[in-house]
């Protein structure tokens, strides 16, 4: 991996140090105070098992519980079809995967495509009863709040956090969130390119347990954003945004390979031997097709590019403390001219601006290559280079990962390498994603933003 933007914090005058270092000492002392009971449970006495009765390598717990992001999805357009309905009479069952344990959990809802309110009058959260399944593990099922009302009234364009659920989530299981809705209301906010299958029945089938009513399978993810929980593992989120590579697209369905998912495991596993590693959960914020300056038609715009939902998509995630750019290329397949370069890197530059005005750590990737894909040229080649050349000099971001590197054919740099190819010569296969998910260096993600002089 290669660095740049070398910063730190000034270190404070001599004659103030011996107060500072009191000061510190009497917060850290009144914060143990506080934090004791809660500490002395890491947690693992009330987590419910995955469907095999074993747990996926508990974590040491961190000292006290923080909320960070288990999953998340991008809201991503308005569904085809559903502009007068909605998903009116009909149980939503979203099937997600988390990537970090909890003891508690919450759920972000949108309406951000929504033309009118969408009320949903009954929302629950359980474990999934295995993989593949609708089916909830027994003694799981939770009944959703919202301002202690089991009703909420999302307006067009907004979303809606709900209370906290008292439910155990072990790293790894599968989440069942579903939403009844009785009126009309559309179109519906989704993501198309969940890689997972989700459920739908006919009637309210909220609270059920088992998955006879849910006959409809479906490829989308529904009105659901995200899914935060209460983590004695974890004291920050990673959040991965990027096009249709980060979304996972060609990955096998339901079985969580994405790149970001292999990165998830490995800070869990990191946290769980003691090594020196980021405590970090990650959420991936990937959108097929997207790019940094362009927008698709609509309002709000489907698939809104990565500059227009970055406060959203990244900025506004619960927890965030590093962000992963993974972005670019459909921004050269669709570029014009090449002069297109330097906006893209000045679209690059304002979303490392912006994290660093959080004070966040920012980790920019290459852009692989696409050599043999219906779009290639060698002029755009030639941007991809020239692009490649100014995030690998570290003037763009805080730290790099060399995708283009670890996944280039040697042989033939213009293409990915036979094995990492899902076929199309763009997207990786899902041994291309478990190799971009090992090659980002965990230390990397370290730190906060370099102090602005």
């Amino acid at each position: 991996m290669t660095r740049g933007r070398d910063g730190g914090a000034g270190v404070p005058p001599t004659k103030h140090r011996a107060l500072l270092a009191a000061i510190v000492t009497l917060i850290v002392a009144i914060s143990a105070a506080i934090y004791a009971g809660a500490s002395a449970d890491d947690g693992t006495k009330d987590r419910a098992p995955l469907a095999s009765g074993r747990f996926r390598g508990d974590a040491a717990p961190a000292s006290t519980g923080s909320w960070v992001g288990a999953w998340s999805a991008s809201p991503a357009a308005a569904e085809p079809g559903t502009e007068t309905t909605g998903m009116a009479g009909r149980s939503v069952r979203n099937v997600v995967h988390a990537g970090i344990a909890g003891t508690s959990a919450r759920i972000t809802l949108s309406n951000l495509y929504g033309q009118s309110p969408l009320t949903v009058t009954h929302a629950s959260i359980a474990l999934a009863d295995g993989p593949g399944t609708a089916a909830a593990l027994a003694g799981t099922m939770r009944r959703l709040t919202f301002g202690g009302s089991p009703q909420v009234v999302i307006p067009a364009g907004g979303q809606v956090m709900s209370d906290i659920a008292r439910i155990a989530v072990p790293y790894g299981a599968d989440v069942l969130v579903t939403t009844y809705s009785p009126v009309p209301s559309g179109p519906v906010t989704h993501h198309p390119r969940a890689q997972q299958i989700s459920y739908l029945a006919e009637g309210d089938h909220t609270s059920d347990v088992t998955a006879v009513a849910y006959t409809t399978e479906t490829p989308y993810w529904r009105y659901l954003t995200a899914l935060d929980v209460l983590s004695h593992e974890a004291d920050g989120t990673v959040v991965a945004i990027g096009d249709s590579i980060t979304d996972g697209f060609g990955s096998e369905t339901n079985a969580n390979h994405r790149w970001t998912d292999v990165l998830a495991e490995r800070l869990h596993e990191a946290a769980g031997d003691g090594r020196d590693a980021p405590r970090y959960s990650v959420v991936n914020q990937g959108i097929s097709g997207n790019r940094v300056l362009t927008s698709r038609a609509g309002r709000p715009a489907d698939n809104p590019s990565a500059l227009s939902r970055f406060e959203r998509d990244a900025l506004g995630r619960t927890g965030v403390k590093a962000v992963v750019i993974v972005l670019g290329v459909n921004d050269i397949l669709n570029s014009p001219r090449l002069a297109d370069r330097d906006t893209l890197l000045a679209g690059l530059r304002t979303m490392t601006e912006q994290a660093h005005g959080r004070g966040l750590k920012v980790v920019g990737a290459t852009i692989m290559p696409f050599g043999g894909y219906k779009g290639y040229t060698q002029a755009r080649e030639t941007m991809r280079q020239e692009v490649n050349a100014e995030i690998r000099s570290g003037r763009l971001f805080d730290a790099v990962v060399d995708f283009d590197k670890a996944l280039r054919d040697p042989y033939d740099p213009r293409r990915l390498r036979a094995e990492y190819d899902s076929g199309d010569h763009l997207h990786p296969s899902d041994q291309g994603y478990a190799r971009m998910g090992r090659y980002l260096d965990l230390d990397d993600l370290k730190g906060a933003a370099p102090v602005q002089l």
